[in-house]
């Protein structure tokens, strides 16, 4: 095999597309790309492969990608989610060459109109919705012509113009295509292209009374910016002949659609009507809840753009659809962090470690390193007195033999520090809850400084009782409890919320250099996982949102329901 050829077969069918336009002159050699989002929602992480897709291969063919959006649609979009769309495209790294708007089209996409009615090639059709939907058949019946698909041209010109006008009720009258009521794809037999709606838009507040169809302003809209290529996931592959159609018909600029296949995740919904739904209705606390697959809603949970682009890459670009697991995702964040996340300790679940032969007047400072696997990220200064926080998870009163964490005469090491032994603990006789443990510590095994030569099979977090702050912390967790939760049509999709998606730690402790800590801001607590500010957070409040746990227990968990 040649070196051309191992290079070809190495591209994904995209970049062949492109490799063999660019090597062949098509377009004169030019890449101009688009990402063209609905402004009726959040982006969620499936818009992430399709913004990878285009901006990442503009970028790669030294091309241009315009950001437009399609706003045809006036009752369900808004600035809020133009404005919402732009950050998420900026965070994940992109830049776009124009920012768009099909609305920008408006008047040449009814000019276009015009155009096709005086060539006999669309006409306005006043029959209802249902008689329209009775008449365009099945895909193995044609379909019947409307009784108005012969009006006369003038006719259909004056009709327009009226629609434009506002004159007719919402409805009432439809532009139609003229295509071919028999044609085997479905989209063919004289699909709509204007629809009256008296709604108004973000953008052109009341001028229109009438809204183009997306598969009328997409590619004019393609077409109007001279895009190269348009590419766009699978479920618009039966729209490519009328894309061609269109633009055959209206002898404009001849952009090219191609398909991919969407990214599909387990354990989550991706249609924005349902995401909303959880929205509208309280599921969530809103778009960018820490639970949702929205872009915004992964970012505020903790999740970088590395990591979301290095996921992208993983599922990679294909023609076939398939369901990749989010144990993909949550490795791929693991993966980021592990290298970029300084190392803090936080206890969940404080309990009460006294060092009895500890001084009670004493303070030192412990230098601890902020991050093993980065040589450059140095160390940090610990207070470490008499007393301090250790997880209750980390004491059993009578532990296994496999247990390597604290029990009644026991030896661990604090990380960090020096090396405690458990003398004696304080156990409520009521509710059987242990209430503190006595300690006492060996002052010649500090960490760094250890002459004894002991050796113990437990390392502990901890955080000191005196200089420790109080922090919130949310324990967030799969959405969903199927791995496909809207696939069953006889149920509704928010059934299979899982009901412990969310727990939150109110009285947590955590060391005091987290108080220098911004939103936004990630890292890993000792044992625990990786975490980030939150918003929310207030200076006497910090708020930490669980990103993901260290390792992969999901399966594991379930089977223990």
């Amino acid at each position: 095999m040649s070196k051309e050829e191992e290079n070809i077969k190495s591209l994904n069918f995209l970049e062949q597309i492109i490799e063999e336009d660019i090597k062949t002159g098509k377009h004169g050699g030019k890449v101009q790309m688009r990402f063209p989002p609905e402004p009726n929602g959040y982006l969620h992480i499936g818009h992430a492969k399709s913004i990878y897709v285009n901006f990442g291969l503009a970028a790669k063919y030294k091309g241009k990608c315009n950001l437009r959006f399609d706003d045809t649609n006036p009752e369900k979009e808004s600035q809020e989610f133009v404005d919402a769309i732009k950050k998420d495209v900026e965070w994940l790294g992109y830049k776009w060459d124009k920012e768009c708007y099909a609305s920008d089209y408006f008047d040449t996409l009814y000019e276009y109109a015009i155009k096709l009615i005086k060539a006999g090639k669309a006409y306005v059709d006043e029959q209802s919705q249902e008689e329209m939907s009775m008449q365009r058949g099945t895909p193995t019946r044609s379909g019947t012509a409307s009784p108005f698909r012969n009006r006369p041209i003038e006719e259909n010109l004056d009709l327009l113009e009226k629609m434009k006008k506002g004159e007719f009720e919402e409805g009432t009258k439809i532009l139609r295509a003229k295509i071919d009521m028999a044609s085997p794809n479905m989209q063919l037999r004289d699909p709509a292209m204007y629809r009256i709606r008296k709604a108004k838009h973000h953008r052109t507040g009341e001028k229109w009374k009438i809204y183009p169809m997306y598969d009328w302003a997409h590619g004019q809209s393609d077409s109007i910016e001279n895009v190269t290529h348009s590419f766009c996931t699978l479920e618009f592959e039966n729209h490519r002949p009328l894309y061609n159609w269109f633009i055959e018909n209206l002898e404009i600029f001849p952009s090219v659609q191609n398909e991919f296949a969407r990214l599909n995740i387990n354990y989550t919904v991706m249609s924005k009507r349902k995401l909303q739904q959880l929205v509208q209705e309280g599921y969530v606390t809103g778009w960018d809840d820490p639970r949702m697959p929205t872009i915004s809603g992964l970012r505020r949970r903790g999740y970088t753009p590395e990591s979301i682009i290095n996921f992208v890459e993983r599922v990679g670009v294909a023609k076939r659809e398939n369901v990749i697991d989010v144990s993909l995702l949550e490795f791929s964040i693991r993966e980021d962090l592990n290298i970029k996340a300084p190392r803090r300790m936080g206890v969940l679940r404080p309990l009460k470690v006294v060092i009895t032969n500890y001084p009670a007047d004493k303070t030192e400072m412990l230098s601890i390193e902020n991050n093993p696997e980065d040589p450059n990220a140095g160390t940090r200064e610990v207070p470490f007195g008499k007393e301090v926080w250790i997880e209750q998870s980390d004491f059993m009163e009578d532990p296994p033999k496999k247990f390597f964490r604290l029990g009644p005469n026991r030896e661990v090491r604090l990380k960090g520090a020096y090396i405690v032994k458990c003398e004696s603990f304080v156990k409520d006789e009521k509710t059987g809850e242990i209430l503190e443990l006595h300690c006492t510590y060996d002052p010649d095994t500090k960490s760094g400084q250890d002459t004894t030569g002991k050796k113990v099979k437990g390392t502990l977090s901890w955080v000191p009782v005196k200089e420790g702050l109080d922090a919130e912390v949310r324990l967030y967790d799969r959405l969903f409890m199927d791995e496909a939760p809207d696939s069953d049509k006889e149920k509704d999709f928010k059934e299979f919320l899982n009901p412990d998606s969310l727990e939150v730690v109110k009285d947590a402790k955590i060391e005091p250099a987290l108080k220098e800590f911004k939103p936004g801001e990630y890292i890993q607590f000792l044992r625990q996982g990786y975490f980030c500010l939150d918003p929310d957070s207030t200076e006497n409040n910090p708020v930490f949102n669980r990103t993901v746990t260290l390792r992969d227990g999901w399966a594991k968990a379930q089977k223990q329901k």
